[in-house]
């Protein structure tokens, strides 16, 4: 199940891979969803495997399943037989106390058996996050569960020996004619004994039941995290792989790492055509100088394909203000043999465009943290607001900004600090906003003005302590 599970994940995870890099679409969803929708048919596939050679396999369950069918025929067709010797018995009583002594010895066994499977399902709990503990511990669990069967068998075999005894009052039925009085009354008090016996072991066999779910269940959960341990595993490895280079020390370019980016305004289409050659020519220059220091500028080291490259003044011609970037596709090492030795265009790019449009009007709030306390340490106050502005980092990044640089109000560090010492001088719970300070343009930069309020009323920003340079000084 596990060199399956392996194999699927793998297949799944280059499948999406190969979806991701190709930005493919199914049924009209974004290529990102296209590969979501890889993964989770992989997981499914996997859940699904897993569960078919459970039940393929796991004769164990079925088996219980159907000798418990048998045992509770059995039970009840003993009952019968048993309520039926029961009114033709002499020395009952005897025989009941004899009987009930050892009931009472099986449910002080019951109870102990219980509190030590509530004691083993505690630990478990305990444990759950150390995998070796709890393989042992499930054993522990089948132990006890075998030792509940044995009890039963023990029951069984008491309640056998009561039907022989009753074969052999039988004979002495017709000389205890005068005390079937006495004795209905006893027979009542051993019905009820009986009953007793047969919830106990209805509700042993619950106990059962629900230890074994539980078993099962805590199987299912270690299969699964057994599973994410080997695709964490591989993912390590394939960080480990990717990035064994730029640990040594001689990646150059690094996959995804900018060339170059700029804001362009584009007219027409002659307009665009040229940018994008001088754009090249540029990406092309710039990677030379990073991979092979000294080798001829006019080399051919970028590869684009000319689609591409038509695809793009297309996406230029339309006209308007568009912010370019300039990608490397892989990870290149200093002196890459096919730039060293001019041989065919081997630096793979990529060539992003959006129109620089507004991405956050003035005045719209970012992010927010909240200040949940009303005495704060220097050291506190600024983690929160670094975990402040790295959520208007990543919020700004995610709905389209490519500079990831936030300013605050001015950009000067005593405009922050005079802020910083207003909120401290705060003595009740405060609520800290990042507010565009003025339009935030897909080109960047993210410009914010940091606002403190209390129950949606604001009180202050950073924007009330910005001073001219007149002022600022003595």
């Amino acid at each position: 199940m596990l060199m399956l599970g392996g194999i699927i994940a793998t297949v799944g995870d280059r499948i999406g891979t190969k979806v991701g890099k190709a930005r493919l679409s199914l049924f009209n969803l974004r290529p990102r969803q296209t590969a979501t929708l890889v993964s989770i048919a992989t997981g499914s596939v996997i859940s699904a495997s897993t569960l078919a050679i459970l039940f393929a396999i796991s004769s164990q369950l079925r088996t219980g399943l159907f000798e418990l069918g048998r045992i509770q025929d059995d039970l009840a067709s003993a009952e019968a037989q048993l309520a039926q010797a029961l009114a033709e018995q002499d020395d009952v009583r005897e025989d009941l106390r004899s009987a009930s002594t050892e009931r009472q010895r099986a449910l002080a066994r019951l109870r102990e058996i219980n509190q030590s499977l509530d004691d083993a399902v505690e630990q478990q709990k305990r444990t759950q996050v150390q995998l070796q503990r709890t393989r042992d511990q499930l054993t522990t669990v089948s132990d006890q569960a075998k030792a509940l069967q044995q009890s039963t068998e023990i029951l069984r075999a008491e309640r056998d020996r009561l039907v022989q005894q009753q074969q052999a009052i039988r004979a002495q039925i017709a000389q205890r004619d005068t005390t079937i009085a006495q004795q209905d009354a006893t027979i009542a008090e051993r019905d009820q004994a009986i009953a007793n016996i047969d919830q106990t072991i209805a509700a042993l066999d619950q106990t059962i039941a629900e230890r074994d779910q539980a078993i099962a269940e805590r199987e299912q959960r270690l299969a699964d995290l057994q599973t994410q341990q080997n695709l964490l595993a591989q993912q390590v490895r394939d960080l480990e792989s990717q990035y064994q280079g730029l640990f040594q020390g001689s990646i150059a370019l690094g996959r995804n790492q900018g060339l170059l980016s700029g804001v362009v305004t584009i007219t027409n289409r002659t307009q665009a055509r040229e940018l994008v050659n001088q754009l090249l020519a540029e990406a092309n220059r710039i990677a030379i100088q990073a991979i092979a220091p000294g080798t001829p500028l006019d080399q051919q080291a970028i590869a684009i394909g000319s689609q591409e490259v038509e695809r793009l003044v297309d996406r230029l011609a339309v006209g308007g203000e568009f912010v370019i970037r300039v990608l490397s596709v892989a990870n290149y090492v200093i002196g890459e043999p096919c730039v060293v030795r001019g041989e065919a265009p081997c630096i793979r790019i990529f060539v992003d465009t959006v129109p620089n449009e507004i991405i956050f009007p003035q005045g719209t709030v970012l992010s927010t943290v909240a200040l949940e306390t009303s005495i704060r340490t220097d050291q506190e106050l600024v983690e929160r607001v670094n975990v402040l502005l790295a959520s208007t980092q990543f919020i700004a990044t995610q709905n389209g900004v490519i500079e990831d640089n936030v300013i605050i109000a001015d950009n000067r560090t005593e405009t922050l600090l005079r802020f910083l010492t207003a909120v401290q001088q705060e003595t009740q719970i405060l609520d800290l906003q990042t507010v565009a300070l003025r339009d935030i343009y897909a080109a960047g930069p993210t410009q914010v003005d940091i606002v403190a309020s209390r129950s949606g009323r604001r009180l202050f920003s950073t924007r009330d302590f910005i001073q001219s340079t007149s002022s600022a000084r003595p």
